[in-house]
């Protein structure tokens, strides 16, 4: 047995409601800390506790990523959730209940780490559950997560996730949009939660704004914004899966999802696996579209 896997007390969180620092593996670029993991978070229910990384930082040290704001306190850092997994709500917050609205409901599960398979600097590897509120699993998951250099001020975050079906049966991801709101609310999957000093800009390859973005089906999406300490900053996401959106905020908060149920309800069909690919570049400075695409160019053709 590894020490990863020794078993031992859960560590105490601290002020913030974080586990404790030896419990957040980190993410290590060339020798630059550019994020940390937040594996067992001591939340509330109602906030979905689940595996997180916080804080994201630029290889210049500029944070990109908020977790646990004040306007959405359920909001943690870059995280994969959804708000109706067969009915658990696994994002937080209110449930959005057709004809009915947002509500809260006893109705919030937990997505829990249940074992390691590799922690390295630049790769952490492993097992999870979504479980009910019940604590029945629902999903199971195998996820990893690398950090690779991208020149000398950006580094990619890869985000692989397969999702398997625990009951035996289809389950159903759903979203508020899905579940009869209006308005392109068609949030959950994986969710980044930004940090900006103002409303920063977003833009695909032939669209900006938020209003024009969210929702689209772009091979990628880019959000460029200034962080707490003045730092300019550039986040390129890539990974769309058949069926999926973009979901975009810059006015209310700033935030990118890649949305697995934006306009009609996914399923993770009995006995076929659903792997999720998501990839970020998280550069200094500000991109703009010809110089993204530049950037992109080199990761597609390898």
């Amino acid at each position: 047995m590894t020490a990863d896997n020794r078993a031992g007390a859960e560590p105490a969180p601290d002020a913030a409601g974080h586990a404790a620092d030896h419990d957040e593996p980190r993410l290590v670029v060339a020798g630059v800390e550019v994020a940390r993991y937040v594996v067992r978070p001591d939340l509330d229910p109602r906030h979905g506790p689940r595996p997180y990384l916080h804080p994201v930082r630029t290889l210049a040290g500029t944070p990109v990523t908020d977790a646990l704001p004040a306007d959405h306190v359920w909001h943690l850092g870059a995280s994969l959730a959804v708000q109706d997994v067969d009915g658990a709500n696994l994002w937080g917050g209110r449930t959005y209940v057709r004809n009915a609205g947002y509500t809260w409901r006893d109705d919030h599960g937990v997505i829990a780490h249940t074992g390691w398979r590799h922690r390295a600097a630049d790769r952490l590897d492993h097992d999870l559950e979504w479980r009910d509120r019940a604590g029945r699993p629902l999903l199971r998951e195998h996820r990893r997560l690398t950090a690779t250099p991208a020149g000398p001020d950006a580094w990619w975050l890869d985000v692989d996730a397969t999702l398997t079906a625990a009951t035996g049966r289809d389950v159903h991801l759903g979203s508020p949009a899905t579940n009869g709101r209006p308005g392109g609310a068609g949030y959950g999957g994986f969710f980044w939660r930004a940090v900006a000093a103002g409303e920063p800009e977003v833009f695909t390859g032939d669209a900006e704004g938020e209003e024009a973005v969210n929702g689209a089906t772009a091979e990628w999406l880019a959000l460029t914004g200034v962080g707490p300490g003045g730092g300019a900053y550039t986040l390129v996401f890539t990974g769309l899966g058949p069926g999926d959106r973009w979901f975009t905020r810059t006015a209310l908060y700033p935030g990118v999802c890649v949305a697995y149920a934006f306009d009609r309800p996914a399923v993770v069909a009995a006995g076929h696996p659903r792997r999720n690919r998501h990839r970020v570049l998280v550069a200094d400075g500000r991109l703009d579209r010809a110089e993204v695409a530049a950037r992109l160019a080199p990761a597609v053709a390898g």
